[in-house]
C-alpha cells in the first residue's frame, strides 16, 4: 500500500477527552489501582503545521507563541505553561521541531475535577506528534504529559488523568495498574449514564493541598517497608502502622489508599459480573467518598451535599471525583431519568447551599485522537 504524504498546509483537528474517576482516587501516585472513564467532553486543537507553535484560545482569544521545541523568550502564563511544558517534554524525547498554528476550544469546565489540564496536554501533544510524524507509544505519551504537568505548574500528579484521556474506550471504564501500567477496558452497564454535578467550587492543584497529601501518604507508606499498598490488607496495614509509630493523620492517609485499592478490585469484579449488582456499586462509591472525606480530607461541604442529594434522588452510585478541594461529583443514574435527576439535584443544592451547580449528562467515550 502506497502512503500519500499529507500537505503541511492541510488543516487537522485533534481531540482529547476529560475524565471521571469511578474509583481509585489519590492512589495513582502510590503505584495503586485506578478505574477512570474518558467522557464526551473535552478539548479540541485545530490547525496546520507551522514553523513555530502559535495557538489561540477560542474561549478568551489569548495567544500562546513558542518555538517548536517549547522554547520561549519569557516564561508563559496561564494555559501557555502547559503548551510549553508538553512541547519541551516531546523535544527531549526526540520529536522533530515542527510547529503548529491553530485554535484551542473546549467543552470541559476548568477546575471542575474533570482533568481539563490533562486533556489540554494530550490534545496538544497529539497535534505536535502528528505534524512532526513522531510516533510514540500511548503510555509513553501519557508519561510525557504527566511530566509536563509537573514542569508546568509543579503538581506531582500520578499518571491516571493523562492515561484515561489517551486509553479511553466508548462504553467502558479503564482499569489501570499505575506501577506496571497494565490496563483493561471494563464494560459499563449500557443503561446507566455518567451524571456529573459541578459544585462550582474551583480548585487549582498547585495551590490546594494536593502536594501536601502526596507528601503525607509517601511518609505513611514507609510503614509498609517497600511493599505496595495494593498488596497489603487493612488489618496488616494497621499492624505495620502501629509498629512504625504512625500518628493518626498519617495512618488515615495510609488507610485510605489501602482500602481504596481494594475498592477498585471489587468494583471491577462487580462490573464484570452480569447482571451488575447495583446495590454493591452504590456501597463501594459511598465507602470511597467517606474515605476521601474522613481519611484523606479532600472533600468539601458542597461535594458532601451533592453526594447526599444524589443518593436521595435515586442515584445508583455517587461520590466526589477528582483530586478534591472543590470540583464535581459523579453519579451513576438510569438512562431514562438522568436529565430530571440532574435538575432535581441542582434544585436541592440551590436550596440547601444557596449556590448553583452545573450538571453534565455524559457517556464513557473513546480516548484522544485525530478527528477525521
Amino acid at each position: 500500500m502506497i502512503e500519500v504524504e499529507r500537505p503541511r498546509t492541510t488543516k487537522r483537528t485533534f481531540w482529547a477527552p476529560g475524565r471521571v474517576n469511578l474509583l481509585g482516587e489519590h492512589t495513582d501516585y502510590s503505584d495503586g489501582f485506578v478505574c477512570p472513564a474518558a467522557i464526551d467532553l473535552g478539548i479540541q486543537v485545530a490547525g496546520t503545521a507551522a514553523e513555530d507553535i502559535a495557538l489561540r484560545s477560542g474561549l478568551d482569544g489569548s495567544l500562546v507563541v513558542l518555538g517548536a521545541d517549547g522554547s520561549t523568550m519569557r516564561t508563559p502564563e496561564g494555559w501557555g505553561r502547559y503548551v510549553a511544558a508538553i512541547a519541551r517534554e516531546l523535544h527531549l524525547l526526540g520529536r522533530p521541531p515542527v510547529g503548529f498554528a491553530g485554535t484551542v476550544t473546549s467543552t470541559l469546565p476548568s477546575g471542575a475535577g474533570l482533568s481539563s489540564s490533562a486533556a489540554l496536554q494530550v490534545a496538544i501533544a497529539n497535534a505536535l506528534c502528528a505534524v512532526a510524524e513522531f510516533d510514540i507509544e500511548p503510555l509513553a505519551l501519557a508519561a510525557a504529559c504527566q511530566r509536563a504537568e509537573l514542569r508546568a505548574v509543579g503538581v506531582p500528579c500520578g499518571i491516571m488523568d493523562q492515561a484515561a484521556s489517551i486509553l479511553g474506550a466508548a462504553g467502558c471504564a479503564i482499569w489501570l495498574d499505575c506501577r506496571t501500567l497494565a490496563f483493561e477496558a471494563v464494560r459499563l452497564p449500557d443503561d446507566l449514564m455518567l451524571v456529573i454535578a459541578d459544585s462550582g467550587v474551583r480548585h487549582e492543584h498547585e495551590f490546594s493541598g494536593y502536594a501536601e497529601r502526596r507528601r503525607e501518604v509517601e511518609a505513611a507508606l514507609v510503614a509498609l517497608d517497600g511493599r505496595r499498598p495494593t498488596d497489603v490488607g487493612l488489618r496488616e496495614a494497621e499492624e505495620l502502622a502501629s509498629e512504625a509509630g504512625l500518628g493518626d493523620r498519617h495512618w488515615r492517609r495510609l488507610r485510605h489508599v489501602v482500602t481504596e485499592n481494594e475498592r477498585v478490585r471489587r468494583l471491577v469484579e462487580v462490573l464484570r459480573a452480569l447482571p451488575v449488582d447495583r446495590a454493591r456499586l452504590g456501597e463501594l462509591f459511598l465507602e470511597g467518598h467517606r474515605s476521601l472525606r474522613d481519611d484523606y480530607e479532600v472533600s468539601t461541604p458542597e461535594l458532601d451535599c451533592l453526594v447526599e442529594l444524589a443518593y436521595a434522588r435515586g442515584a445508583i452510585a455517587a461520590r466526589m471525583t477528582g483530586g478534591g478541594f472543590g470540583g464535581s461529583i459523579l453519579a451513576l443514574v438510569d438512562q431514562g431519568v438522568a436529565v430530571p435527576f440532574g435538575r432535581e439535584v441542582a434544585a436541592g443544592y440551590r436550596r440547601r447551599m444557596g449556590k448553583e451547580c452545573t450538571v453534565h449528562v455524559c457517556k464513557a467515550a473513546d480516548g484522544a485522537g485525530e478527528v477525521i
